[in-house]
């Protein structure tokens, strides 16, 4: 099993960046792909990106290509989600998530963390 913690939300400027971190427990963290999603108000969860157990495969939502990267230190059982030049429709619940299996893990990954807040003012 593993369990998530996500860090690192707040309140952003449009245009500006912002870190958040998610801490996984357990010590098969190294066999987990990893994801990011997020959930606007009255809105469905969607898939923000998501990162191969080895690290070396990437995916993105097309809203977010080219501003935001996922990463991860398996290291310090740590993934990251760097978002630049962030945009008012940016402002969601930012969740991490984990799943054995790197395509299912962008769909509907088996663990979830709690989520974060993240709003970003024009």
């Amino acid at each position: 099993q593993v369990q998530l913690v996500e860090s690192g939300g707040g309140s952003v400027q449009a245009g500006g960046s912002m870190r958040l971190s998610c801490a996984a427990s357990g010590r098969t963290f190294s066999r987990y792909c990893m994801a990011w999603f997020r959930q606007a108000p009255g809105k469905e969860r969607e898939f923000v990106g998501a990162i191969s157990w080895s690290g070396a495969v990437t995916n993105y939502a097309d809203s977010v290509k080219g501003r935001f990267t996922v990463s991860r230190d398996s290291a310090k059982n740590m993934v990251y989600l760097q978002m630049n030049s962030v945009k008012p429709e940016d402002t969601a619940v930012y969740y991490c998530a984990a799943d054995e299996d790197n395509t299912v893990v962008r769909t509907h990954p088996a663990y979830w963390g709690q989520g974060t807040q993240v709003t970003v003012s024009s």
